[in-house]
């Protein structure tokens, strides 16, 4: 394997050409987002079968060779939980890296686990262990020591081998299909565009108000957004949360009921104060219609669905056990909930968990298929 630190344009042109007949590419990016609203790209290394390489965008103003050689679509892109990768390189290059091979959502339909993180992959796939001294590096600095470039590259070599591993195995098992709707969802740029209005869903905390102030919420968080993005600063510099929250709460009328909410100075309500109360009186008078609302469950289970959740989790323990997967892989009790409430949008009519689980227990709860017990074993049949 020979491996590359490449700091220059005529460094990356050298390696791009010799990299452009793979027909897969690991790739990983590491960066800074602390600060600011979009991160800091800092560092992007590519792998495959006999090169590994550490890319300096910092220093490289040209990465034009680069973002070819990732847009190829005649080489498939291996990422593991590509999602922030890819919203790097949108950000970036107003393109998407395609065809995308994700390890992550490929390692749940292995039964390695959902969600599982990058060190225990390779420690399931390749039983290797990997050192995690540069998880909190400051990948902006320079010069890079040793050490970084070996746990930066290691990052890309590693996965490189973990994906062969994994895709002939899925290809065993017939179920690389299976992740192609997902993988079509993380290349879409759709994917990665934010909504300013439906922002007020990510402020923790929103299920404790409703009504009028569920409507005001949605119209500070909008602001928020908008700010942070036109300034290139983390939403909590503008305003955190509980802050957030406590505004949309008391609903001030005037600047000294605004200076009033904790967390809110008098810099800000000078700086900002006029703008923010606009924003209250203006949602004040949104019709009843137009007020958000919050599509969650508002409160527990009843003991009625509680026992139908029941029946549900046998049921998908059935289709996990059929599957060779663990029933937690494919849903969880919540989800399971949000299927039987109708939610549309859950994660269960998402991707190979549809057609999987999905559609199955949908049948279920519809009444096209039953469970029935025969021989002290319980399976599926139409009724």
């Amino acid at each position: 394997m020979q491996e590359l630190f490449i700091d220059n344009e005529e460094q990356l042109q050298d390696f791009t050409g010799k990299a452009a007949d793979s027909s897969w590419l690991a790739v990983d990016t590491e960066f800074l987002r602390e600060r600011t609203y979009f991160p800091k790209l800092c560092l992007i290394q590519v792998a495959n079968e006999h090169m590994a390489a550490a890319i300096d965008p910092i220093t490289i103003t040209d990465l034009g060779p680069l973002r070819d050689l990732l847009m190829n679509p005649a080489i498939e892109k291996v990422f593991h939980a590509a999602r922030q990768d890819m919203e790097i390189f949108l950000n970036a290059w107003q393109a998407l890296p395609a065809p995308l091979f994700d390890t992550q959502p490929a390692a749940a339909l292995l039964g390695i686990g959902d969600q599982v993180g990058y060190g225990k992959l390779i420690q399931q796939v390749l039983k290797t262990e990997l050192p995690k001294d540069h998880s909190r590096t400051d990948w902006s600095r320079r010069p890079l020591d040793k050490a970084q470039l070996r746990y930066a590259l290691d990052d890309v070599i590693y996965l490189g081998q973990a994906y062969l591993k994994m895709k002939s195995r899925l290809e065993q098992a017939g179920r690389l299909s299976w992740l192609d709707a997902e993988f079509e969802t993380l290349t879409s740029p759709q994917t990665y565009s934010l909504e300013p209005m439906d922002m007020w869903k990510k402020v923790k905390g929103r299920q404790h108000i409703k009504g009028i102030k569920l409507a005001i919420l949605q119209a500070l968080a909008a602001w928020r957004e908008e700010q942070a993005l036109a300034r290139d600063l983390p939403r909590r510099w503008i305003l955190k949360d509980d802050v957030l929250l406590e505004i949309a709460r008391r609903s001030p009328r005037n600047s000294q009921e605004l200076e009033r909410v904790r967390g809110v100075d008098a810099g800000f309500v000078r700086k900002n104060g006029s703008t923010i109360l606009e924003l209250i009186d203006k949602a004040r008078q949104l019709p009843i219609e137009q007020w958000p609302r919050d599509k969650r469950p508002a409160s527990r289970p009843t003991p009625r669905q509680e026992a139908t959740l029941d029946l549900l989790s046998a049921a998908l323990r059935l289709i996990a056990l059929d599957a060779g997967l663990s029933p937690q892989v494919i849903a969880s009790r919540k989800e399971l909930l949000a299927l039987l409430n109708g939610d549309d949008n859950c994660t269960l009519l998402q991707g190979w968990r549809r057609s999987l689980a999905g559609e199955p227990l949908q049948a279920l709860i519809t009444g096209k298929q039953q469970m029935v017990i025969e021989g002290g074993n319980a399976r599926f049949q139409a009724p």
